[in-house]
């Protein structure tokens, strides 16, 4: 008999969407500001400096949220856990990673019935936090550069002394790419994972409840 199980609390599940409106906002803008295919005199609007607004406010969004995830971590149920990102830390985590890397690319069809993410998937999520504090700390060594002396450019100046401002902007959009397809291949999975088990994955991150089989708890 399935039971019913609060798995996603609320600070996960808004920083989630949150987080998706930021990351479709930033990509939208950012990618104007790449490369504008309007101007000023053609539309009689300062477009770019609205897109400069915009990318700039969803940037500190972005921010508050990712960071507000990241205290969670230390604060919330133990499917919300720092140690939820590691599965491979532990053997049985380790066999789990295995199982679901199999299943994930036709080698093998059992897959792990997990309460929370499976160990691929929660691995695959410590990766996307990596890229999320990339384009953050890249994003405002950039910003910080309209103001030298200002407060973004004395904290993260310093980096343009190791890699080359251009070089830095490429790797920042390439990382928008990256997170582009993450998020195609994101609801492939969860899709997929929703019809495999048969436990509410999808519908989850909207009530914070899974259908759960006793012997998986």
């Amino acid at each position: 008999m399935l039971e019913i199980r609060y798995v996603w609390e609320w600070p996960v599940r808004i920083t989630h969407w949150v987080n998706v409106l930021c990351m479709i906002m930033l990509s939208i803008t950012g990618f104007y500001i790449g490369s504008p295919f309007m101007t000023a005199a053609e539309t009689s609007q300062y477009i770019m400096g609205w897109m400069r607004f915009l990318h700039f406010s969803f940037a500190y969004l972005f921010t508050v949220s990712v960071a507000s995830r990241i205290l969670w971590m230390f604060l919330g149920n133990h499917h919300a856990s720092w140690k939820a990102f590691f599965p491979w830390l532990t053997a049985e985590g380790r066999r789990n990673f295995i199982k679901m890397f199999r299943y994930y690319t036709f080698t093998g069809r059992q897959i792990t019935y997990e309460v929370g993410h499976n160990p691929v998937a929660a691995t695959a999520y410590l990766g996307i936090f990596c890229l999320f504090f990339f384009q953050i700390v890249s994003g405002f060594t950039l910003y910080g550069q309209f103001a030298p002396g200002g407060f973004w450019n004395s904290l993260t100046g310093w980096i343009l002394t190791l890699i080359s401002n251009q070089w830095l902007r490429l790797l920042h959009h390439g990382v928008m790419w990256l997170l582009a397809g993450f998020i195609i291949n994101h609801l492939y999975s969860a899709w997929l994972m929703d019809v495999k088990e048969r436990n509410g994955t999808v519908s989850g991150i909207f009530s914070g409840y899974r259908f759960i089989e006793p012997k998986d708890l």
